[in-house]
């Protein structure tokens, strides 16, 4: 019997071959799945869902297209961390509300419903620069209605809108900044006998590092950001609250926060007490829209399926990463400077 060898070339183009032609394979089955994707998903510039909320009368029927419509923006959650919110998500919503169902101009307002501790300074700072915009380029009214909480960041946010409902259970303030916190293990390492160096160029490139002792006025950088963003956070909160006293939020009220009648009584807030309907209904006379005739409510959230992943590369599977998370209840931005309530 003859025994016919193969040479080392053939062999490694065969299995070159099989190579290519799998991930060509793949690479059709993904340009198919886009596809379909498209096609299902109407407009693909759309990077959100619709959904209809319940009117003022609780109703949540599809209404003629050519109604007027009140697009409610839900800030829940920390701000800043994607699977809640953050300026992406918000930009996106902000920018469907002018197409597709809603194009020709049919958001004759926007409700901002606030249950949030806060977030990073530059989403929270995003947001809200995004809606006083909104606001100055297409003439609508915009309401903000706390369900819940609205501290730090919320507060922040909600100072872009005209006027502020809380509900009766809510808890609104926090004004304030917070960088950390920052710990030091030096001592520790030592006394193990562990010792730790970082190569860096640049003068207080290591600034705050946890494995040696800080030096004198080592953090005086970081206080100073720290001020210039309170500082701004505090003139934003006063010009858009002028019954809010800016010497006393200052000196007396600081980062406190409060229920909703104080709030009134001090000024975050023009109306306690309240419900949803009635800052709803508040915003639809603001827009000159008769609750009696036909409107519709509507929600837009950020495409967050598989599908949505695929066309955006974040999913694992094509990306390569695999993020392993240990969830000790901590908000997931607490190594940047935060608008964040906290009562640790």
């Amino acid at each position: 019997m003859e025994i016919v060898r193969e040479s080392i070339f053939i062999s490694a183009l065969r299995s070159f071959c099989k190579a290519f032609f799998a991930l060509c394979g793949l690479g059709l089955a993904l340009a198919l799945l886009l596809i379909v994707y498209s096609f299902f998903s109407g407009n693909p510039e759309e990077k959100t869902n619709l959904a209809i909320l319940p009117d003022a009368s609780g109703s949540r029927e599809m209404v003629s297209l050519t109604a007027p419509a009140i697009l409610q923006l839900n800030v829940h959650g920390v701000i800043g961390e994607p699977q809640n919110i953050d300026s992406d998500s918000v930009e996106n919503i902000l920018l469907d509300s002018r197409s597709g169902l809603l194009k020709h101009d049919r958001v004759k307002g926007i409700l901002v419903h606030f249950n949030t501790p806060g977030g990073t300074v530059l989403d929270a700072d995003n947001i809200y620069r995004m809606l006083k915009e909104y606001k100055e380029k297409y003439k609508v009214p915009i309401f903000s209605y706390v369900d819940g909480l609205c501290a730090s960041g919320g507060m922040y946010i909600a100072c872009a809108t005209d006027q502020i409902y809380a509900g009766p259970t809510s808890i609104i303030g926090s004004v304030g900044v917070i960088l950390g916190p920052f710990f030091n293990i030096s001592d520790t390492l030592g006394k193990v006998g562990v010792q730790a160096r970082t190569i860096t160029e640049g003068l207080d490139k290591d600034m705050m590092s946890p494995f040696r002792p800080w030096k004198e006025n080592e953090d005086a950088s970081f206080k100073s950001v720290t001020s210039y963003f309170y500082n701004r956070f505090v003139q934003i909160v006063t010009d858009a609250r002028p019954r809010l006293d800016k010497r006393k939020l200052i000196q007396e009220y600081g980062a406190q926060v409060f229920d909703g009648v104080k709030a009134q009584e001090l000024g975050y807030v023009d109306t306690a007490m309240s419900s949803r309907n009635e800052a709803l209904l508040a915003l639809l006379n603001a827009a000159g829209i008769n609750p009696k005739k036909e409107y519709q409510v509507v929600e837009l959230t950020p495409s967050k399926g598989l599908l949505s992943q695929l066309v955006k590369g974040q999913n694992a599977l094509f990306n390569g990463k695999v993020e392993h998370r240990l969830d000790i209840g901590q908000p997931k931005i607490r190594d940047q400077v935060a608008y964040l309530y906290t009562h640790e």
